[in-house]
C-alpha cells in the first residue's frame, strides 16, 4: 500500500473513533487495516522480527495518531543469546521479556534515549524485537516538532531517534500492542513485496555470529546498511515475502 492511500485509510478509519476491528472489514473491503493480534507474536523470535517488517507503528497522541512503516529490526532471544538483557535470567528491568508476548518493552540506555521493543515467544521464555528504524507515513509535523532541526530523513533512522519523534518513554512500557491505545502495530492486507536483508546486530559485543538484525532493502531510513565487520556476500541474503501470505 502506498503512503497516500494509508493515510486516507487511516484518516477515515479513525473519523469514527467508536469503529471496532471488525467495523474495518466493513468501510474498507480492500484493502484491510487491523491490529496485529497476539498469536502473531507468540512465535519465535526471529520469525517475528522478520515479518515485522513493513508493518505499521501506530502512536496515538491526544488526538493525532502518528503512523510510521516498520523498516528495521533486531532479534534478542534468551538464554542462547548473550547479546540478549534476558541471558542472565528475569530481573525487574527484563521482566517484560518474560512476560504476555505482543506488549511493548521500553527501556533507557545510555543515559540518553529509549528504546522501544516488542515482545514475543509464549509467556515464560523471553524474546524482544527491537524496533530500529521507521519510515514517518502520517503525523510527521508533530515528529518534526518532537525532534526540531534534523532533516526528514533523520527523524526516525535509529532507534533513539523514532522513540523521540514519536513520544515514547517508560510511560509507554508493557503497553499491550494487541488494542487500540496510545501505542500498537496494524498491518494491511494490500501489501506490495518487499526484499529483506539481514545482517549481524549493531552495537553488541556477544553473539555476533548471529544474522537477527532484518531491514528492507533500498528504504532511506534505514539506520545502516553495512556493518563494517560484515562481507557483502554475508550482508545481502535478501528474500521476497508477500506480508498478505
Amino acid at each position: 500500500m502506498n503512503r497516500a492511500l494509508y493515510e486516507l485509510t487511516f484518516k477515515t478509519f479513525h473519523s469514527n473513533k467508536a469503529l471496532t476491528t471488525r467495523g474495518w472489514k466493513r468501510v474498507f473491503p480492500k484493502p484491510i487495516i487491523r491490529i496485529i493480534p497476539r498469536p502473531f507474536y507468540a512465535r519465535g523470535t526471529v520469525t517475528v522480527a522478520r515479518d515485522l517488517l513493513g508493518t505499521y507503528l501506530v502512536r496515538v497522541r491526544g488526538n493525532t495518531r502518528l503512523v510510521c512503516r516498520i523498516v528495521e529490526v533486531e532479534a534478542y532471544r534468551g538464554r542462547d543469546d548473550p547479546a540478549s538483557h534476558a541471558f542472565h535470567g528475569m530481573t525487574p528491568r527484563n521482566m517484560p521479556m518474560f512476560g504476555q508476548p505482543g506488549r511493548s518493552y521500553v527501556y533507557f540506555t545510555y543515559g540518553n534515549h529509549y528504546c522501544l521493543n516488542v515482545t514475543t515467544q509464549p509467556a515464560g521464555k523471553p524474546g524482544a524485537v527491537l524496533i530500529r528504524a521507521v519510515e514517518p507515513l502520517h503525523g510527521v509535523e508533530m515528529m518534526r516538532q518532537l525532534r526540531p532541526g534534523v532533516t526528514d530523513l533523520q527523524l526516525t533512522n535509529g532507534p533513539g531517534k523514532l522513540t523521540k519523534a514519536l513520544d515514547i518513554g517508560k510511560s509507554l512500557n508493557q503497553i499491550d500492542l494487541t488494542r487500540n491505545g496510545p501505542l500498537f502495530i496494524t498491518k494491511s492486507s494490500d501489501e506490495e513485496p518487499i526484499i529483506i536483508c539481514r545482517s549481524t546486530r549493531i552495537g553488541i559485543s556477544l553473539g555476533k555470529e548471529q544474522l537477527w538484525r532484518f531491514y528492507i532493502r533500498s528504504n532511506p531510513y534505514v539506520s545502516r546498511r553495512k556493518p563494517k565487520s560484515l562481507t557483502r556476500a554475508e550482508i545481502d541474503l535478501p528474500e521476497i515475502r508477500r506480508l498478505n501470505t
